[in-house]
């Protein structure tokens, strides 16, 4: 399993890093996907993968509340941590996203997709962690 902040890159670099990767889904983890930047909202994005050969899965239900979106744009990682887990994670909805999320893992490598380039500053490392817990192994790609 894989994770990739699109910050600081163009959709050509994404892709690149994620055939290079073989990756074979790429799950988008941000609650709302779109973005000002071109190429790296829902349908740009799904379009781009599809037509490189590697699939998209939107998991919008383990997408960061804007609480805790706000927490990560002010480099308040504790922060983020805390309202992520309390607000979706730990919530039965988020167990069930969670095991959907492990059971596409386990049937193609997948990387997760939000928008920090530093997994650290993002709930993507949260899911990372959940995720190697169930046995799986994470590299974080830069691009």
């Amino acid at each position: 399993m894989f994770t990739i902040g699109y910050e600081g890159l163009d959709s050509e670099r994404l892709i690149a890093a994620l055939k290079e990767a073989e990756v074979g889904t790429l799950a988008d983890v941000r609650a709302v996907a779109n973005s000002r930047k071109r190429g790296f909202s829902k349908t740009a994005l799904r379009t781009s993968l599809e037509e490189s050969g590697i699939g998209y899965a939107h998991a919008r239900s383990l997408g960061t509340p804007k609480a805790g979106r706000q927490a990560a744009r002010a480099d308040d990682a504790a922060l983020m941590r805390r309202i992520y887990c309390e607000e979706v994670l730990d919530t039965a909805d988020g167990g069930l996203a969670l095991d959907e999320l492990c059971a596409l893992a386990d049937r193609t490598p997948i990387c997760l997709l939000c928008f920090e380039r530093e997994p650290a500053r993002c709930h993507r490392r949260v899911l990372a962690e959940r995720m190697q817990a169930r046995g799986f192994t994470t590299v974080d790609l830069f691009g």
